[in-house]
């Protein structure tokens, strides 16, 4: 399972993982950002996303094995893993199958839970055309629209729409994410993570909610939480300046 992965900078690693339906470069102001710091990034297409290779399987202990295969290959014994959402569990199961591999982990907007999320209507908008049949990007917008209400969201999975020789296409993999959702919204615990890491929620997100802290502090004991006003599940994007201030800062104290 080689992953497809962008690398920036020199220094030490740290690996940015997005969330699902996403690519490597949704978190590409904080690749750059990093790399500005003087950190080796490597942003990653997770499986069945961008161009890293489609897989039946995307549970989490799959897909911490692939990130620990990246490692192998890019001869990287310790990093630091910044994750949102999706990646966010898959930062956060590869640190507790992989403790030797990972130094620290940032969790944006996840919880190491099972969710009752229902992206159904994400779904039906993505399975209601074939993207090489549509002209323009702004027509397929407005076939989304007919199933996807939020304005944002219909934005962000146009990130992922690419226009090739043979037409357009979406970047991620929708029939397999479909046959793979129950895996990627739910959660098994693979042990104690005991080294200082971040979670970063957005304050209208309902993906880190006061009843899920118990549970944050078994699996990650020295776990810190920080806030970030005004913001959804999308905070990496709604607010960057602040998002990549508190990322910083945590990496700067802990690797």
């Amino acid at each position: 399972m080689d992953l497809h992965y962008k690398e920036q900078g020199q220094g030490y690693p740290i690996l940015l993982i997005h969330g699902l339906f996403g690519s490597l470069s949704n978190l590409g102001l904080l690749a750059k950002h990093l790399t500005e710091l003087s950190y080796r990034v490597i942003s990653v297409d997770t499986l069945n996303h961008g161009l890293s290779p489609r897989s039946d399987s995307m549970d989490y202990q799959h897909q911490a094995k692939a990130i620990k295969a990246l490692c192998d290959k890019l001869d990287i014994p310790h990093c630091a893993i910044v994750g949102h959402s999706m990646g966010g569990k898959i930062a956060m199961a590869t640190a507790q199958l992989y403790p030797d591999l990972v130094n620290t982990i940032v969790v944006a907007d996840i919880a190491p839970v099972a969710y009752q999320h229902n992206h159904a209507a994400v779904f039906s908008g993505l399975n209601s055309f074939d993207p090489k049949d549509i002209n323009s990007r702004s027509e397929a917008e407005q076939l989304l629209a007919k199933h996807i209400q939020e304005a944002g969201v219909r934005q962000f999975l146009l990130k992922s729409l690419t226009k090739t020789n043979q037409g357009w296409r979406w970047l991620f993999d929708v029939k397999q994410l479909a046959l793979c959702y129950n895996n990627i919204i739910g959660w098994k615990e693979f042990g104690q993570f005991k080294r200082p890491c971040l979670f970063i929620k957005g304050e209208n997100s309902d993906y880190i909610v006061s009843e899920y802290q118990q549970t944050v502090g078994q699996q990650f004991p020295k776990a810190e939480l920080k806030m970030i006003a005004g913001t959804g599940h999308w905070l990496h994007a709604e607010k960057p300046a602040i998002f990549n201030r508190l990322t910083e800062q945590f990496l700067a104290k802990h690797i």
